[in-house]
């Protein structure tokens, strides 16, 4: 690969302008596939192909002017990517992984056969097999979830067994679903971990999460408050799972931490995550810097946190042309940094932006990151 490489990203969403950003520093050029002519990263990238992030052709063409292939989100044509690397294209992570990653059944059947700890399971073609299968378990509360298609919180049905049985219609899927049992848990975790080719990892400290109704992210904080001995659980688990994919590339591993202190994986992405945000101002290397170190094949950075850090998603409410209504307010608190991604529309649950609050000290942190969740409200134009 020559020195100065051009990078090709499926996808130009927030994550691909925050990656641009970061590569800037290092004059790399990032070429974007994106079918949204004015999507957040397109102002940013050296190149913007217009054409759909499932499309063959549009993938090849981005392909044929990039010396190496990643992606910001996981619903892709991915037998295209694997017909490229298959031809000899550089693409990280390896594309096999998101054959696993795209189907929900797939992933936990991954973690079964890996001895990956993970919640107990089964998987169902149709309603009639979910009512046949539950007789099989003591499941009590269950969280249904579309094998394909899901994300954010979309395509995820959280039930008591009763009420199922009494009212399978109210299951909102079809096709085929994973349903495991409903974790009760103390804390939702998540450990970004970075592998380069040679194996090498680097590791942030895991990080304690909040969900809003519609199961986006609302709220995290780094560190999180847990123990020295799940800290290091929880490390450990995330190494395991990079290596069980066994492949260069930087993952978000989800946890339940359950109420007996038993850290469960609920799932992984294979790409800069929305939990770690936070480590662009509260770390001395981002999640986009170890990316974009392993896509270049260089040494691995410090995961090491400056100071404690937290982060709150502003997300749309409402639909329409928008602004962020207490935007002056947010700029005048010292140690808070506002992004506004740049998404032409609001929409209901549409994650338009984040602010990342850090403090030296985490009990002030927590306090300012309440205030900001008072002043991140969207005002429709």
């Amino acid at each position: 690969m020559q020195n100065n490489p051009t990078i090709g990203i499926i996808g130009g969403g927030q994550l691909g302008k925050m990656f641009i950003e970061n590569a800037s520093k290092l004059a790399v050029s990032i070429t974007i596939l994106d079918k949204d002519a004015h999507c957040p990263a397109h102002h940013i990238a050296k190149q913007h192909i217009i054409g759909s992030i499932t499309d063959a052709d549009a993938i090849q063409k981005l392909a044929d002017s990039s010396d190496v292939l990643t992606w910001e989100i996981e619903h892709i044509n991915v037998d295209k990517l694997i017909d490229l690397q298959a031809q000899g294209k550089h693409i990280i992570p390896n594309p096999n992984i998101l054959k696993i990653i795209q189907d929900k059944g797939k992933q936990k059947q991954f973690y079964q056969a890996h001895q990956i700890p993970t919640s107990p399971f089964f998987i169902a073609q149709n309603k009639q097999e979910i009512l046949e299968k539950l007789k099989e378990t003591n499941f009590k509360k269950v969280a249904i979830k579309s094998c394909t298609g899901g994300y954010d919180g979309k395509g995820v049905f959280i039930a008591d067994v009763v009420s199922i049985q009494e009212n399978p219609n109210s299951i909102p899927f079809d096709d085929a679903v994973m349903v495991e049992e409903f974790v009760e848990c103390k804390k939702e975790l998540a450990v970004l971990i970075a592998r380069d080719k040679q194996g090498n990892h680097a590791v942030y400290p895991a990080i304690e999460m909040e969900f809003s109704e519609s199961n986006l992210v609302s709220f995290l904080i780094s560190p999180a408050d847990i123990n020295l001995e799940t800290e290091k659980q929880a490390q450990q688990i995330a190494i395991q799972c990079a290596d069980a994919f066994n492949s260069a590339g930087l993952f978000a591993v989800e946890f339940f931490l359950t109420q007996e202190d038993r850290l469960l994986v609920n799932e992984i992405a294979p790409r800069p995550h929305n939990s770690a945000h936070h480590t662009i101002e509260g770390f001395y290397a981002s999640q986009y810097e170890q990316l974009l170190r392993i896509l270049l094949d260089k040494p691995l950075a410090s995961t090491q946190p400056i100071m404690p850090s937290a982060m709150v998603n502003i997300v749309g409410d409402k639909t329409g042309k928008y602004q962020l209504k207490h935007l002056n307010e947010l700029l005048q608190i010292e140690g808070v940094y506002v992004y506004v991604y740049g998404k032409e529309e609001s929409k209901p649950n549409r994650k338009l932006g984040h602010v990342t609050i850090i403090n030296p000290n985490r009990e002030e942190v927590i306090r300012l990151a309440e205030k900001v969740r008072t002043l991140v409200e969207i005002e429709i134009l």
